[in-house]
């Protein structure tokens, strides 16, 4: 029997999922950062490593493939023999507002890469503050680096947010026209083949000497691989502190005036938008417990009369765009079910506006949506937002993005259609 490998990056630690050739999971692991705030490319490093020692010998040994995903948006600058020559920018680290600032004077008007945060406006805060270095990378691209020898190579679900022209597959040319574009990795498609891993680290670890190393992706995507969609038409909430929308579509979808973006998905896109509201407003009021009693009394077949609009802060930018727009929690009725009642609908009534935005958008029609986040436990919440969406809403049967990134060593973006519980 063979295995493959997939490795997580994530914002507190590192997970590893390894899968047998049907699918089935037959090892997790777990390694938290020290200080996730502050993590280092040491750490990755570490965790990297602590999760191959880790491997049960008899899958190490018949592990055909790796791939593994990071944060989106995390970089560093790296030598040759890629030693780390900064810290890390991580990916919510907006620094670089100024360089964000200049690439609007060059980039296309509303492109991703201008925002501080994006990979591009990070390369050129880079590349002004270090000097002499070898290799531009994304944090997928660099651990995966280390387990094949082969540096400067990206993916361009990694690429996106640093220019990456994922539809004419290319760097632009207002990208490479950049001071030290020549850092820029080259870009290939998420899963190819690179190559054998390291023969040092097999030897090692006692891993196979003929697995094979494939390029990565983002964390968000490869935990969409992991819930098994792959028809335009379905789509995947993730019910986190925000709410995630995501949906495969055959026409690619740009609308930053909404934060609405695509993800080139095989021969698909993948489309998607986040609202600043979520299942976050929840654990502001309730605990688990709580969460399930209250849950318990809510009659789903009638609407609340609360017309909520349930915001931890001011701000909307998905289904709408609102940076001001308050939240909405009152009046609150002394019945805290009631309360709770008018949260998850303001929630799930966010969720269909969403879809319905995609929709009028370009994406297709929605039919059907598989749920993966916290919030997919809750199975009163669950009936609530399939009366109100008008559609099939399910559990995804794998959440995890290590999983994700493990089918993608075998082609992950066609995966089998049942992958949902309901």
């Amino acid at each position: 029997m063979s295995f493959r490998l997939g490795l997580d990056f994530g914002t507190s630690g590192a997970r590893a999922c390894a899968i047998a050739e049907n699918g089935a999971v037959v090892h997790e692991q777990r390694v938290g950062y020290t200080n996730p705030a502050r993590q280092t490319p040491q750490d990755w490093r570490s965790a990297l490593l602590a999760l191959l020692s880790g491997m049960p010998q008899d899958i190490a040994a018949n592990l055909q493939g790796i791939a593994i995903d990071g944060t989106s948006g995390t970089v560093l600058l790296c030598d040759e023999g890629l030693a780390p020559l900064s810290d890390a920018l991580m990916y919510h680290d907006a620094r670089a507002h100024l360089h964000a600032e200049q690439l609007a004077s060059i980039a296309p008007a509303g492109h991703m890469a201008l925002n501080a945060t994006s990979g591009l406006a990070k390369f050129m805060w880079l590349t002004q503050h270090v000097e002499q270095a070898a290799y531009f990378l994304h944090q997928a691209d660099w651990l995966t680096a280390l387990l094949s020898g082969r540096p400067g190579i990206s993916d361009y679900h990694n690429a996106l947010k640093t220019g990456y022209d994922v539809e004419a597959l290319r760097w632009p040319d207002w990208v490479t026209a950049l001071p030290h574009a020549y850092l820029l990795p080259e870009v290939v498609a998420p899963g190819d083949d690179l190559g054998t891993i390291r023969p040092d680290l097999a030897a090692r670890f006692g891993l196979s000497p003929h697995c094979r190393i494939h390029a990565g992706t983002t964390d968000s995507t490869a935990a969409f691989i992991a819930s098994g969609v792959s028809e335009p038409g379905v789509g995947v909430t993730s019910l986190g502190t925000t709410l995630v929308l995501k949906q495969l579509s055959d026409k690619r979808i740009e609308a930053p005036e909404y934060g609405v973006y695509s993800h080139r998905y095989g021969d698909l896109w993948l489309v998607g938008g986040a609202s600043n509201a979520g299942a976050g407003i929840l654990k502001e009021h309730f605990d688990e417990r709580r969460l399930a009693e209250l849950s318990a009394r809510i009659d789903v077949t009638q609407d609340s009369p609360l017309d909520y609009y349930p915001l931890s802060a001011p701000g909307e930018r998905f289904p709408f765009n609102e940076p001001g727009l308050a939240p909405r929690i009152e009046p609150r009725p002394a019945d805290d079910a009631a309360f709770l009642h008018g949260l998850l609908q303001g929630l799930a009534r966010i969720e269909a506006e969403g879809y319905a935005r995609l929709e009028e958008l370009g994406a297709t029609p929605l039919r059907a949506v598989i749920t993966n986040g916290g919030g997919a436990t809750n199975e009163v919440w669950r009936k609530l937002r399939a009366r109100l969406l008008g559609v099939p809403v399910g559990v995804a049967a794998q959440v995890e993005a290590a999983y994700g990134s493990a089918l993608l060593c075998s082609g992950g973006y066609r995966m089998p259609r049942n992958a949902v519980s309901n």
